[in-house]
């Protein structure tokens, strides 16, 4: 095992990851068994730490996997096979948290085609919906779109704009008041 350095200051589960990791780099994958039944336990609960969400924490531990299996040839032992990989899952849940985040913005030039094309108002309501978001902050037009429009729940709306439900709830409110005052 010439890859390693210092075999014998690494602990065992170290060695085993890093031999894992070395033979899925030489196109071994049946490497990848081994390393995930020894990992997986720590990916998913690294995972679901940071996002707070099973499913998507169950995502990153697939989609983990398949990056390690393609970047494989790129790691470079230094005695914490594990550290890569974990360094590999919060780059992944930072990924998604952007892309979650990145879904759920709602710029003025998307929701004012939105309004146009709803079928269900009116187009004295669209003029008056309009009016009354362009009076709203940028934050205050995110949540009311998110809530009353979209459908999501304050909690989920917390979630997703990285702030405290207390927080949604008053900006929302807020919002409305602002809205009843022009309608």
């Amino acid at each position: 095992m010439a890859y390693m350095t210092s075999v014998n200051a690494m602990p065992a589960v170290s060695v085993e990851l890093d031999n894992c990791l070395f033979r899925l780099a030489q196109g071994e994958t049946a490497a990848l068994e081994p390393l995930y039944r020894e990992t997986s336990a720590s990916v998913y609960g690294f995972a679901l730490s940071i996002l707070k969400n099973t499913h998507d924490a169950e995502d990153i531990l697939h989609d983990c996997y398949l990056h390690i299996c393609s970047a494989a040839e790129s790691y470079r032992s230094t005695g914490k096979p594990m550290a890569w990989i974990l360094t590999i899952v919060r780059n992944l849940c930072l990924q998604k948290m952007r892309q979650a985040k990145k879904q759920y913005d709602l710029p003025q030039e998307d929701w004012e085609p939105y309004l146009e094309s709803s079928e269900t108002m009116t187009l004295e309501e669209k003029l008056l919906l309009k009016e009354c978001m362009e009076r709203l902050t940028d934050e205050e037009r995110e949540i009311v779109m998110l809530h009353a429009v979209a459908g999501f729940k304050h909690r989920e709306i917390a979630h997703m704009m990285d702030m405290a439900l207390a927080t949604v709830l008053s900006k929302y409110h807020r919002a409305m008041k602002k809205l009843q005052k022009y309608a």
